[in-house]
């Protein structure tokens, strides 16, 4: 049970968090508008102190068959914030990788802990862990998605852009500015998409031709911006960053990519993200990379060491988002 001291705020109560307990987040188009604020807004609580959470002895088990380093590591803090404990299932020493099967794992484990963050390739192992655990399942990465990523992405967003004097934010001030993300159509897009259509925050991506973000994908964020705002996708680096707010890259070859490095830093020639980009963003713009970055690729060292650089900020605030959505996972 989630204990509450006496700092807490209203928000750490609110009807819309209490509604996300038991509840699974394997993609971001899993939450609502009024859910996506109502976790950003805990989220900006839990980092300034306005909000203390007790979730009173929880587990958390981490199965990671990706290497991670900011993943791992918030989500082990944050549990611990929290007054939980992290049990980290490795598939390297445990039988997940001897082939154990996801149905016998999934609900043997939740036997032993309260929810599952799972790194993973395939979006439907995650799906296959979702359906047989009694406990909420989290997608801490896969191929398609990164939706813990995405709402650190856009607290970060937030607190520039939207911060009340007291530190608070007010989140209806995101809606119309433009995030613009540059390089390949990948899990960290597809959130970006979805998670800027559910808070009303214009999404550009701009990309080479041949790595654009899954139609699928695309599509469903298209529908869930229902006129609030635009989902695009743009094939011309200048023309996708001009104006932004927000200015975004990740590495051009993801986990498992690793191969087609070569073939990727051609065909994305011209689209490392720089001081001349900036230049084309608005004045205000901030810059942001989910890590780990490689500088004078797609980012140059100018761009993630400058004032503009929000980047760092950006992986503390996974910490913060984490906490949130754990609290309103596990507590009451």
């Amino acid at each position: 049970m989630a204990v509450p001291s006496a700092a807490t705020s209203p928000r750490a109560s609110h009807p819309v968090l209490a509604g996300l307990k038991g509840r699974d987040l394997l993609s971001s188009a899993d939450l609502s508008p009024a859910e996506t604020e109502a976790l950003l807004l805990l989220a900006a609580d839990l980092k300034t102190g306005r909000t203390h959470l007790d979730l009173g002895g929880r587990s958390l088990g981490l199965i990671f068959s990706k290497a991670s380093t900011r993943t791992r590591v918030s989500f082990t803090v944050a549990m611990a914030r929290l007054g939980g404990q992290t049990i980290d299932l490795n598939p390297s020493v445990t039988q997940v990788g001897r082939g154990e099967p996801v149905a016998d794992t999934a609900r043997v484990l939740s036997r032993y802990v309260d929810a599952l963050a799972i790194r993973t390739f395939a979006q439907a192992e995650l799906a296959e862990y979702a359906h047989w655990a009694t406990v909420p399942v989290v997608n801490a990465l896969t191929d398609l998605e990164h939706p813990c990523q995405a709402l650190a992405d856009y607290l970060t967003l937030a607190e520039h852009f939207a911060a009340a004097p007291d530190g608070s934010l007010e989140l209806e001030r995101l809606r119309g500015l433009t995030l613009a993300y540059v390089g390949d159509g990948n899990n960290v897009a597809h959130s970006l998409m979805l998670g800027g259509a559910l808070l009303g925050v214009n999404v550009r991506i701009g990309c080479p031709e041949g790595f654009a973000p899954s139609p699928t994908v695309l599509e469903q964020a298209r529908n869930l911006a229902q006129g609030r705002c635009s989902i695009e996708v743009l094939h011309e680096p200048v023309a996708a960053v001009r104006g932004a707010h927000g200015l975004y890259t990740d590495v051009w070859a993801s986990m498992g990519q690793e191969q087609e490095q070569a073939e990727r830093e051609r065909a994305f020639a011209g689209w490392c993200l720089d001081e001349a980009l900036i230049a084309e963003a608005d004045s205000r713009a901030i810059v942001l990379h989910c890590l780990p970055a490689h500088r004078g690729e797609e980012i140059s060292a100018g761009a993630i060491e400058g004032s503009a650089s929000r980047v760092f900020d950006q992986a503390e605030n996974r910490l913060h988002a984490q906490q949130a959505l754990l609290a309103a996972l596990l507590g009451d």
